[in-house]
């Protein structure tokens, strides 16, 4: 059966919004010299401008999970585009750098509400034998826009000042708004109640393990990194403690229960590692030990992307008929080779062998991404699908900021050659997310799983 138009404009209010909160994970980064020099700021005290913005994400994500479940994913998720807009346009007219941290601090709030329950309303769009096909979509616009942020931000930089990296966000914004009103779904709703006490210990734990990696890859004070590690595990065994017994707690440890979705989240985190190690590094990587120019660097790292956007849609509709843990072993295992092909290019290779390699990187993230995206979902009950929604993007957010504090790491431990340590502990990464993925094949409830299909 045909999707119908309103379906169809549902998806498409879902993916302009999810591309939205991706592109901006990634787009500051690029901007962030650019944009201390011409507000006077310090560059410690700049990096605030990207730590904001990931805070607010990590830190929200699973109550606005969990909120999700219970007023609704629509109401969540048009709230998140509405604050994401507004707060764009504070960014694009900020004119110091607290008014551009908080700004940014209310755009990863939106960005969180957008991600926490944009595969919760996939799975009420797409019937179950196409819900891979769904997944495959939103793995293929989260894949691409993280890959091509910085690309997207040097074009606009050439052309424009950064304020306009914000104000681009506006129109289309609006744009998704416009066709998310009328559109999205309604989605049953758990009869429990939001428990704010949760929430904040939720809020503190994912904060505290932000700054602690954050703090390892700037090689902060170490009492600084040992404070936060501490305070990570202390308020997070606290969160388990409060909500043990709840139906649906904000933490869904009750789902980590389920083999299949407690692989899939480790398969998720090892896989975002891999490709944080990959894409923090591979610019000092071409440019410091391949001598290649900036320009030459933007076109090395176009491959992966480039590959990942054709395999992703393929690799969602092959879930809809083959075990995802079948497809994400593969994938991953591709991924796995790839990466360690790259860190062991000669000295002065081709530009066919560099791309060559890029392309099986991206061909093996892009095949797993959509399996995986699958089988967590199919592994929650509908009533749970804020809560499952709410583990990917978290699984996603955690993995890229490990595999960018592992970066960090390898340059303090190779120095010169930490870029090639980076790629090999990438690869390693990608080899346990593919045994993980794996192992989902002899799961207690893959059965489950594959009738969900």
């Amino acid at each position: 059966m045909p999707m119908s138009a309103r379906d169809r404009r549902a998806v498409v209010a879902i993916m302009l919004a999810v591309a939205l909160a991706t592109l901006d994970t990634a787009i500051a980064n690029t901007a962030l010299p650019t944009i201390a020099t011409d507000l006077h700021a310090a560059p410690a005290a700049s990096v605030w401008i990207v730590n904001a913005y990931q805070l607010a994400m990590v830190a929200t994500l699973l109550p606005l999970a969990a909120l999700g479940d219970i007023v609704g994913h629509r109401r969540i998720y048009i709230a998140g585009v509405a604050i994401f807009t507004g707060a764009s346009l504070v960014c694009g007219l900020a004119s110091s750098l607290p008014t551009l941290a908080g700004a940014r601090v209310l755009q990863g709030l939106g960005a969180s509400a957008i991600m926490s329950v944009n595969i919760a309303l996939i799975r009420f769009i797409y019937p179950p034998h196409r819900l891979g096909r769904g997944v495959g979509m939103n793995a293929l616009i989260v894949g691409v826009a993280f890959a091509v942020g910085p690309t997207v931000a040097s074009l606009i930089l050439s052309v424009a000042n950064w304020p306009w990296l914000f104000a681009v966000n506006v129109p289309i914004g609006l744009a998704a708004l416009a066709f998310a009103l009328p559109s999205l779904p309604q989605t049953q709703r758990g009869k429990h109640h939001f428990d704010l006490g949760a929430a904040l210990l939720n809020v503190v734990t994912f904060a505290a393990l932000i700054l602690a990696l954050g703090g390892a890859a700037q090689r902060a004070d170490t009492r600084f990194v040992l404070a936060a590690a501490a305070a990570t595990l202390g308020f997070g065994w606290m969160l388990i403690r409060r909500e043990a017994g709840h139906p649906a707690p904000m933490l869904p440890v009750d789902l980590f229960k389920r083999p299949v979705f407690t692989l899939s989240a480790l398969t998720a985190v090892c896989s975002f590692a891999a490709q944080g190690l990959a894409f923090v590094s591979l610019p000092f990587y071409f440019e410091g030990i391949l001598h290649r120019t900036q320009v030459e660097t933007g076109f090395l790292m176009t491959p992966w992307p480039v590959i990942v956007a054709l395999a992703a849609p393929i690799a969602g509709r092959l879930s809809d008929r083959y075990p995802p843990g079948l497809l994400g072993g593969i994938g991953l295992a591709i991924l796995s080779v790839g990466m360690a092909s790259l860190a062991l290019l000669p000295a002065h290779p081709p530009v066919i062998d560099i791309v060559t390699r890029m392309a099986i990187c991206g061909a093996g993230f892009g095949f797993f991404q959509s399996p995986n995206l699958k089988a967590l979902m199919a592994s929650a009950p509908p009533e749970r699908s804020g809560g499952a929604s709410g583990i990917i993007a978290t699984a996603r957010l955690i993995g890229q900021a490990t595999g960018a504090a592992l970066v960090a790491l390898s340059f303090g431990i190779a120095g010169r050659h930490g870029p090639t340590l980076a790629l090999a502990t990438g690869a390693v990464f990608s080899g346990v997310a593919s045994v993980a993925s794996s192992l989902r094949l002899f799961a207690a409830d893959h059965r489950a799983g594959r009738q969900a299909r």
